[in-house]
């Protein structure tokens, strides 16, 4: 088997095509959370909190430097709390919704796993003593 027919066939099998749809789904997912965070959640809490922007809250830890005629500006050294706060939420939401997708798939698991199995079909001993007694009765 050469080496493109068997990474033919590693590629289209199906566990491998529903882990890359998953991850692509999951990719989108998380976009839709990071702007639901974003662009609804936060800009509420920043108003209740006294018209805060939480993307421009950050710590300077050194001070930048404007650029001059003989050196190029220097960026400020920040701590950018606020992205990080943002980041934060956008996982706890992430991680409630995988929770209760789990929850609901677990609880479909179980009630299928609930269900009374039938009971055994009787052996061929008990079949043939069942007609013996049927027999007999009769005569």
């Amino acid at each position: 088997m050469g080496f493109f027919s068997e990474f033919k066939g590693f590629i289209f099998k199906g566990n491998i095509l529903d882990l890359a749809v998953g991850v692509i789904i999951g990719g989108a997912f998380g976009k839709i959370v990071s702007s639901f965070v974003a662009d609804v959640i936060m800009p509420p809490i920043g108003v209740l909190m006294g018209g805060v922007n939480f993307s421009d809250l950050k710590m300077v830890l050194k001070e930048g430097i404007a650029a001059t005629a003989t050196s190029p500006e220097v960026a400020a050294v920040t701590l950018n709390y606020g992205m990080f706060l943002q980041t934060l939420i956008d996982f706890l939401i992430i991680a409630l919704v995988i929770f209760m997708v789990l929850k609901a798939y677990n609880n479909t698991q179980k009630k299928k796993e609930e269900a009374p199995a039938p009971p055994p079909a009787p052996s061929a001993e008990e079949v043939l003593l069942g007609e013996i007694r049927d027999l007999l009765k009769k005569g």
